[in-house]
């Protein structure tokens, strides 16, 4: 076991893709060296904690520190992986600001997948992928999780919908249905997705057809509309404390 000062000094987390494991050596990334060593001022000796969302957290130690690479290896295993519930977020891209804040708090909150989604009334049109997905594992790191979500690509909620897979329930969050107090009741346990509108609601064709959905449970947030920033993370709440791993 790790002596409890080093746990304690290690005060940076990092997500690396490579798989890690005992003994194990860990080259860095240009951005990652610039980060622990020019920035951070790491040095060869200093602990750092590492996670590749599949083996858990690890302690490991710096042996190699240059100004664009450099070299960790894994000394322990500090911490199990620990999965979030099958739940999908899925949201229409809002502004840019606040679209990095639904990833960020959808990896914080404890969603499997982030599924952007383009609805009838989206105002953003397109997405950087790659940018939101750094956005999730930054958000893993400073929130000492040891598992990333997958940000997808931007699809139209109809053909979402059309392939939707069987035996995944929604929760769809319907503007229209503010004050009504409708929430999830005795929903049942499985996998689960939640869906926020764009900013302008849903159209009525796409609240017709998700009310027609087998699957989707049509809930309210309150006596109040939220903005789509805050009603993501309300939903998240409120999945999590009925049905996710928050009991």
């Amino acid at each position: 076991m790790a002596p409890m000062n080093d746990l304690r000094s290690a005060r940076i987390r990092l997500y690396v893709e490579q798989p890690l494991g005992e003994g194990q050596t860990v080259p860095l990334t240009g951005d990652q060296a610039h980060y622990l060593f020019a920035v951070m001022r790491l040095v060869p000796g200093d602990p750092v904690l590492v996670f590749d969302g599949k083996s858990g957290e690890w302690l490991a130690d710096v042996v190699e520190a240059k100004k664009r690479a450099g070299v960790l290896v894994c000394r322990e295993n500090t911490r199990p992986l620990q999965l979030p519930p099958d739940l999908w977020l899925c949201f229409a891209p809002i502004k840019k600001t606040r679209t990095d804040f639904i990833v960020e708090k959808a990896a914080e909150l404890g969603a499997a997948r982030i599924c952007p989604v383009q609805t009838e009334f989206t105002n953003s049109e397109r997405i950087r992928r790659d940018r939101l997905q750094a956005h999730a594992v930054e958000a893993a790191e400073q929130c000492g999780g040891t598992y990333v979500p997958e940000v997808a690509d931007l699809q139209k909620l109809s053909d979402l919908l059309d392939a939707w897979p069987e035996g995944r329930h929604l929760m769809f969050c319907d503007e229209a249905l503010v004050g009504a107090g409708q929430a999830l009741g005795e929903a049942p346990k499985g996998p689960w997705a939640i869906l926020i509108g764009p900013e302008g609601g849903f159209s009525e064709t796409e609240r017709a057809r998700l009310r027609a959905l087998p699957f989707a449970h049509p809930v309210s947030l309150g006596p109040r509309v939220l903005r789509a920033d805050t009603a993501a993370v309300a939903a998240l709440t409120v999945w999590q404390q009925a049905l996710g791993d928050w009991g």
